[in-house]
């Protein structure tokens, strides 16, 4: 991916929303080939986890609550390591590259693909990403327009500020925001938040997606400002949050 992809993703942090109302026209040939090849360089956070994504309409989905949408991107993944974490990291860089083409998106939790779709796969199904020609304001006018908390209830520390408020704009199912962040001069601490028993159990798969897309926006925050990003996880957990568990460690 080249420098100037980079920028524009980066770019686009600032001005994507998640896009809920379509038109029913389909993406051409072309525009569908674009999201292809950008599939095909995007970078993965765990390079040995096989997985393909699969463009279909709506014929092949089933939920209780549709999008109406012309395109529906349909992710399976090996079930091994933290597939969940790199499945949001990959697919939020598409996301990204849809508000930078003023195309439109939107994560869709509630959605599956039907079983002869799963049953063409050997991998596992995750998660799927509507997108098509927005029939709505595609993008964001200020960054006034987020509902977000701010960085004082999501952060220790006082150290690289431009990255993390780069991954405070973060999507994330229901808008539940389940991260947390402990800055050091050259790290960032990654912590997910435990939901209560309930929540758990409707929560848990979509939360290690929502770390993966949060991470997505650390890693392009870090190439704009020229760091380096490696993420891995520590052998002696960092300070411990209360309701919180240490998920992993950007090194800058």
């Amino acid at each position: 991916m080249t420098d100037r992809n980079l920028e524009e993703l980066y770019q686009a942090i600032y001005k994507r929303k998640s896009i809920r109302k379509y038109k029913e026209e389909k993406l051409n040939e072309n525009e569908l080939g674009g999201i292809t090849d950008f599939l095909a360089q995007t970078r993965e956070l765990y390079p040995e986890i096989k997985y393909e994504a699969k463009i279909v309409n709506s014929e092949a989905v089933k939920s209780l609550l549709p999008i109406k949408a012309p395109h529906y991107l349909q992710f399976f993944s090996e079930a091994k390591g933290d597939y969940l974490l790199n499945a949001g990291f990959i697919l939020q860089q598409l996301d990204l590259y849809l508000s930078a083409e003023n195309l439109g998106s939107c994560w869709f939790g509630m959605a599956k693909p039907k079983k002869e779709i799963i049953a063409e796969s050997d991998l596992e199904y995750v998660i799927t990403l509507v997108f098509g020609r927005p029939a709505e304001a595609s993008q964001r006018d200020s960054i006034e327009d987020f509902d977000r908390k701010p960085l004082a209830e999501i952060k220790q520390g006082n150290q690289h500020y431009d990255l993390l408020e780069a991954a405070r704009l973060a999507p994330s199912a229901t808008n539940g925001q389940p991260w947390y962040f402990i800055t050091e001069s050259e790290r960032i601490h990654l912590y997910q938040l435990e939901p209560n028993f309930i929540k758990k159990f409707f929560y848990e798969k979509m939360n290690r997606i929502d770390m993966g897309i949060a991470l997505a926006h650390l890693w392009l925050a870090a190439e704009e400002h020229g760091q380096n990003f490696e993420f891995t996880k520590l052998d002696q957990s960092p300070a411990p949050v209360e309701n919180y568990n240490y998920l992993g460690t950007v090194k800058l």
